[in-house]
C-alpha cells in the first residue's frame, strides 16, 4: 500500500461550532500539525485551512475544508488534484455517530452513512476509496435528533473519551502515513478503552 499523503479533519469554520461533536476532524488534525510543528494557512484556491509536515520523513498535507461539511469535497478535490494524490493517498477524519466516544476507528471505502462530509467528499473524488479515521461520538438514539446532536458540545466524560481517541489515533498514524496501514489499524482497534 502507499502511503497517507494528505489527511483532512472534517468540521465547520467559525467559533460557534469549534466546540461541537461534528468538528472532531479539525481537533485531530490541530493537534497533529502542532505536534508536528506545523503552521496553518489560509488558501483560496484549496477552499480550506492548509498545513504542510513530516511524518516519518515524508510530507503530509493537512487540510481543514473551510466550506463547512456539506460542501467538504470541493477542498478535498482541489487540493488532490493539484498535488495528484489519489484517493487512496487521503485519510479523511470525522465525527461518527456509530462507534462511542473514545473509540477511533481507521476504515478504507465504504458507504457515508448519511455523513454529508464523507458522501460529498466520495461524490468530487468520485471514488470512495479513501482512507477514513471514525472518531467515535455515540448517537443520541433518535435518528431525527441527529442534525441537533452533532452542532452539540459533548459532555465533559465524552469529551475526555474523545480526547483519549484522538491521542490514541495520533500515536498510530506515523505507520498509517509510512503505508503500514494493517500494522496501524491492528495497534489503534486493540487498545485498551
Amino acid at each position: 500500500m502507499s502511503g497517507i499523503r494528505l489527511i483532512v479533519g472534517l468540521g465547520n469554520p467559525g467559533p460557534e461550532y469549534e466546540k461541537t461533536r461534528h468538528n472532531a476532524g479539525f481537533w485531530l488534525v490541530d493537534e497533529l500539525c502542532w505536534q508536528f510543528k506545523g503552521s496553518w494557512r489560509t488558501e483560496g484556491k484549496f477552499h480550506g485551512d492548509v498545513a504542510r509536515i513530516q511524518i516519518e520523513g515524508q510530507d503530509v498535507w493537512l487540510l481543514k475544508p473551510m466550506t463547512y461539511m456539506n460542501l467538504s469535497g470541493q477542498a478535498v478535490l482541489a487540493l488532490a488534484h493539484f498535488y495528484k494524490i489519489l484517493p487512496d493517498e487521503i485519510l479523511v477524519v470525522h465525527d461518527e455517530l456509530d462507534l462511542a466516544p473514545g473509540v477511533a476507528r481507521f476504515k478504507q471505502g465504504g458507504g457515508h452513512g448519511g455523513h454529508n462530509g464523507l458522501k460529498d467528499i466520495a461524490a468530487r473524488l468520485g471514488s470512495p476509496a479513501f482512507w477514513r479515521l471514525r472518531l467515535g461520538i455515540g448517537h443520541p438514539g433518535d435518528k431525527k435528533e441527529v442534525a441537533n446532536f452533532v452542532l452539540k458540545k459533548p459532555r465533559a466524560e465524552e469529551q475526555q473519551a474523545l480526547d483519549e481517541a484522538v491521542l490514541a489515533s495520533l500515536r498510530e498514524l506515523p505507520r498509517a502515513v509510512s503505508g503500514k496501514m494493517a500494522e496501524a489499524m491492528k495497534a489503534l482497534h486493540t487498545e485498551a478503552k
